[in-house]
């Protein structure tokens, strides 16, 4: 029986690395922001320059009023969440897998044998596992990333999903890292995941 596992997460709570710890755990392929795009890329004819322009962000008129040159941004918008939606069903069906953020979650809800965990923690233990990450970054400074990164995601999530990000309802298992630690959100994932 093959097992999907999807960790989505608030910016800087080590959704990734805990992510990283379970597939290597578990002997599970793992899937993250770089590889689904890598992977998007090579079945889309986006460029690199174009995923990056719009990777994580909704269309301009999203909650405001339509005007002619967001129209046009829209179907890029559309293309690149289709081809990133490709990327993680086609990983889906493969199976024994971890997949990090892009709203996997709710692209492979319908999967059997999929545990769908969100991680979440303090600011203060995101702030400080950011620091580490941002060496160059001043602490108010990494805060405004953090504010600004969970707020494109609940957008992105809002508009593509039409779900809300963070919410229980979405997910089987929340986790606080900052309470829990790493290695016990690592352990709880697995045995869950063995069962």
């Amino acid at each position: 029986m093959k097992k999907i596992i999807t960790i989505s997460r608030e910016f800087g709570a080590g959704g990734g690395q805990i992510g990283q710890a379970v597939a290597k755990k578990l002997g599970y392929y793992y899937l993250d922001k770089d590889m689904i795009i890598r992977s998007a890329m090579e079945s889309s004819n986006l460029s690199p320059e174009e995923f990056r322009m719009y990777d994580e962000r909704v269309p301009h008129d999203f909650g405001f009023g339509q005007s002619l040159f967001d129209f046009y941004n829209k179907p890029l918008n559309e293309r690149l969440f289709a081809a990133q939606r490709s990327a993680i069903l086609k990983a889906g069906e493969k199976g024994n897998c971890v997949i990090v953020g892009r709203n996997a979650n709710v692209i492979l809800k319908e999967f059997d044998y999929s545990l769908h965990v969100f991680v979440a923690a303090s600011q203060y233990f995101r702030l400080q596992n950011l620091k580490e990450k941002m060496p160059d970054y001043s602490e108010e400074k990494i805060l405004e990333e953090m504010k600004a990164v969970d707020k494109a995601r609940r957008k992105y999530c809002a508009y593509y999903t039409n779900t809300e990000f963070g919410k229980s309802d979405y997910y089987d298992l929340c986790l606080k890292s900052s309470t829990l630690g790493i290695d016990s959100c690592v352990d709880i994932i697995c045995n869950l995941a063995e069962k």
